[in-house]
């Protein structure tokens, strides 16, 4: 891997340390930290992956656009987050499971003040979830079920009985993309990663809820009309992210745009 932004002695290659190299673990936390949060701060970045025309899937999944590197970088943001946000429809196609301890992030995660794994959190308006699956049954931390107060409420009485909490972030029926944040923050839930899908992720961003984009940029052409990486209403001006951190292996890039 090399960093290609911003420019440091890792960007060229020495005979000592070689540029082109798979990093470590610590290395790839290093470089996606979060930023230093005052005591009321919270931050909500997405992890996203696209092909070179624009794809955010291939076959209604993500796995086929992305690769080995990609992956290692999406569990170090998961290590490195206190909840994931996910939307009801990419639990259902991408078979999510609960987040898993992992013993390389452990003493990190220790000294942020973070428990052992974060939390997934699903926000769902009809709540049409499967609870007797391994994400609501035996989760490492029980699974949060995002939504609005007028959700089903027969739904919401089967989510509390699988072991989910149940956080209310709207007054109809969906949760609101920016009470979402909110929420999960007067929780403790600070830190917070929401990896889509596209229908969520655009919700976030039509809501000016997003600090931090993590794309992966994945040298493929797929063609199609899959969707993209953020979709639903547009927003009046474009928002625009400045560039924090840019990397590169086997022609995958993997950028990162924060909040201007």
């Amino acid at each position: 891997m090399r960093r290609l932004f911003p420019v440091t002695d890792q960007t060229s290659a020495s005979p000592q340390d070689p540029a082109d190299r798979e990093w470590s673990l610590d290395e790839l936390a290093e470089a996606y930290a979060y930023p230093v949060l005052g005591p009321d701060a919270h931050w909500l970045r997405a992890n996203m992956v696209s092909t070179l025309d624009g794809a955010a899937q291939h076959d209604g999944r993500s796995q086929p656009i992305s690769g080995e590197t990609d992956m290692r970088i999406f569990g170090t943001l998961r290590a490195l987050a206190d909840v994931v946000v996910v939307g009801a429809e990419t639990v259902r196609q991408e078979g999510y499971r609960p987040a898993r301890a992992r013993e390389a992030f452990a003493a990190r995660r220790a000294a942020a003040g973070q428990g052992p794994a974060p939390a997934v959190a699903v926000v769902t308006a009809s709540l049409d979830l499967d609870f007797s699956l391994p994400l609501f049954t035996s989760p490492l931390v029980p699974t949060l079920v995002v939504t609005g107060a007028a959700a089903p409420a027969d739904r919401v009485a089967e989510a509390v009985k699988a072991g989910a909490e149940v956080v209310v972030a709207g007054e109809g029926a969906g949760a609101d993309p920016v009470r979402v944040v909110r929420e999960l923050a007067e929780r403790g839930l600070r830190r917070q990663l929401t990896e889509g899908g596209p229908r969520l992720l655009g919700q976030f961003v039509a809501a000016d809820a997003l600090d931090e984009l993590c794309l992966t940029i994945s040298p493929m052409l797929t063609a199609g009309d899959a969707q993209r990486i953020s979709g639903g209403p547009s927003v009046t001006v474009p928002h625009r992210l400045a560039p924090a951190c840019v990397l590169e292996e086997a022609g995958f890039l993997f950028t990162s745009y924060r909040r201007i």
